[in-house]
């Protein structure tokens, strides 16, 4: 007889890909308790060092996500110079190890629910009791009894398990009035790839292939083509499956990935096209990036329509901005060029009502199983995306918690509450400005720019800062001082420049803006910390003359300080001291107080 335990919690996320770190740790900053299932050994789903796949977003540059992964993204830079893969892991493990309301069950399979039948608001006619995981390295069954519960898992294992309804496959044009050419519904879907990576040494090296290597040919690389010296190149084409079942028949067409893989290496090694005589296969992945399966099926459905007519959500919790990347189901064998790309007005509104189940009464779901069609989803499906998905449902869950309500009334009720959740953890939404309160717009400020308490926490055309100022360039040392009427404060927002488009830090476009790389080059680059990031600053407050250090810190690797308060004071002080560049100034974008 195996073991069994049992555990207790407020929120249960199933899946640690970058969505579900996102919502387990969201969660747990509002002091919730959080149970995180993971059935890999190591975090970050698609984006471990199990499949590694890039974490893409809404369009390069200018709309870069911060939040939860602007922090992992600088932890990564201060230390992960060199973009080692094991470190990136640690960074990860470590993200969700450092909550203490977060419980994490690695090598933890989600395996049955339990449910019951009922009579539940708008409409709901079930609610999910418990979930069981089989955790293999203690061979242990374990049962997570919530009151929410979240599928990150990507493929949405609770909706087999639970009944959730959910859709699988492409939807005809009509359906949802899409502008697509599809007559008709299929079940096709994206494929998956194995990846391969390659490492620059300094001396020739052999690569001899199994023998049940795919012989691949010129040919084969039509519209396809190998470059180790690109820093862009990383084999997202080595794709396969998405004419079969994208769950059932992945074993089969990862035997059908492996070959491709070794076969790709072996042509790049030994045609003689690619001066590739001293590269050396570093890393090919045996678990397949899935791009789709099951997707869930929510309040509201997410469509290419929304996205293409930049349709802004009332609800809004999130933002887009990837092309419509919609990758043909044949995969690396399809003739003729492997996707379509299709611009997208960058960023679009994501609402939250696409990010809870439509008749389960208590589940949450983000990541690329969200309520979405098809073609939406070819869009929204990216990982950076994805999380900032995960980190609206982790504060939702937490509003829902405390209120004792389901996901439904937190959009009829609560959608303010939980946008200003997301902002205070430095989440853009682009159709909303954070609100400044009264107290410090009036405040006496002993600096001539009202540009830290404008409710604009980055540059954007939004604004119309992408181009024009949008921070104060503090002199190392200097104080800015609001004065006031003595009164309590609730809390102090601080965002520092952290040089979202990372313009100073060496490399490529595609180089700085991604936190890992695909292939390792004798010259690839050593990434730091941006210039322009304050490095240490001190925020103290003052009543009636007495002066006290609010917080102090050192070595900072964070873009955002939103720090809670419950004093009376009539007097707050930031004072940056270093930046992480070396022009004598430090750039604050916000610094203002409730």
């Amino acid at each position: 007889m195996l073991k069994r335990k049992s555990l207790t919690c407020d929120l249960c996320v199933i899946g640690g890909g970058m969505s579900g770190i996102a919502a387990a740790i969201a969660a747990a900053r509002e002091g919730i308790s959080v149970v995180l299932m993971h059935e890999h050994p190591v975090l970050g789903g698609n984006a471990s060092s199990e499949i590694r796949m890039w974490i893409c977003g809404a369009g390069g540059r200018d709309n870069k996500e911060t939040g939860i992964l602007e922090e992992i993204a600088l932890e990564n830079l201060y230390r992960n110079p060199t973009k080692s893969y094991s470190v990136w892991d640690t960074v990860l493990y470590d993200f969700v190890r450092r909550e203490i309301n977060i419980t994490l069950l690695l090598n933890c399979t989600c395996m049955d629910a339990k449910t019951e039948t009922g009579s539940y608001q708008y409409g709901r006619d079930k609610r999910i009791t418990s979930v069981t995981g089989y955790q293999m390295t203690t061979q242990c069954f374990i049962d997570v009894y919530a009151k929410y519960y979240s599928d990150c898992s990507g493929d949405s294992i609770l909706a087999p398990l639970c009944g959730a309804e959910f859709r699988i496959g492409r939807e005809a044009a009509d359906e949802f009035g899409e502008d697509v050419d599809r007559k008709t519904a299929d079940n096709m879907t994206m494929g998956m790839s194995c990846i391969i990576q390659g490492r620059e040494t300094e001396r020739d090296v052999k690569y001899i292939p199994p023998e049940w290597t795919y012989n691949l040919i010129e040919k084969d690389f039509e519209h396809r083509n190998p470059n180790l010296y690109s820093d862009g190149e990383n084999f997202w084409y080595l794709e396969l499956g998405g004419d079969r079942n994208s769950i059932d028949d992945t074993e089969e067409i990862r035997d059908e990935l492996i070959p491709l893989a070794t076969g790709t290496w072996n042509y790049v090694k030994n045609s003689g096209k690619y001066n590739a005589n001293k590269w050396d296969l570093d890393f090919l992945g045996f678990l397949p990036g899935k791009r789709e399966s099951r997707r869930m099926c929510g309040e509201y459905t997410v469509t290419q329509r929304d996205i293409c007519l930049n349709k802004v959500f009332e609800d809004e919790i999130a933002y887009g901005g990837w092309p419509l990347d919609d990758h043909f189901p044949g995969g690396f064998f399809h003739k003729g060029a492997p996707n379509t790309n299709y611009p997208t007005p960058a960023p679009y509104s994501i609402p939250y009502r696409s990010l809870y189940s439509k008749n389960i009464d208590n589940l949450f779901f983000a990541g690329r199983n969200i309520s979405m069609t098809h073609t939406a989803m070819s869009s929204i499906r990216v990982m950076a995306t994805c999380l900032l998905l995960g980190e609206a449902v982790g504060k939702a869950a937490s509003v829902a918690t405390k209120n004792g309500i389901p996901p439904h009334s937190v959009y009829l009720y609560k959608t303010k509450e939980m946008q200003k959740l997301l902002q205070n953890e430095d989440c853009f939404l682009p159709s909303l400005k954070r609100m400044i309160s009264d107290k410090c717009k009036n405040a006496d400020l002993n600096i001539q720019n009202d540009i830290i308490r404008n409710g604009e926490d980055r540059a954007h055309r939004i604004y119309g800062t992408e181009k024009g100022e949008f921070s104060y360039k503090a002199k190392k040392g200097e104080k800015i001082t609001y004065r006031f009427d003595k009164s309590i404060l609730s809390s102090v927002h601080i965002v520092f420049n952290s040089d979202l488009n990372r313009e100073t830090l060496p490399g490529s476009d595609c180089e700085r803006l991604h936190s890992m790389r695909a292939n390792q080059r004798l010259d690839s680059p050593v990434m730091h910390m941006p210039n322009t990031l304050c490095k240490s600053f001190v925020l103290t407050g003052k009543t009636d003359g007495n002066e006290i250090e609010i917080i102090k810190i050192d070595n900072n690797r964070k873009r955002c300080y939103h720090i809670q308060l419950n004093d009376a004071f009539n007097e707050l002080t930031l004072i940056p001291l270093d930046s992480w560049g070396e022009d004598g100034t430090v750039e604050v974008i916000s610094f203002d107080f409730v």
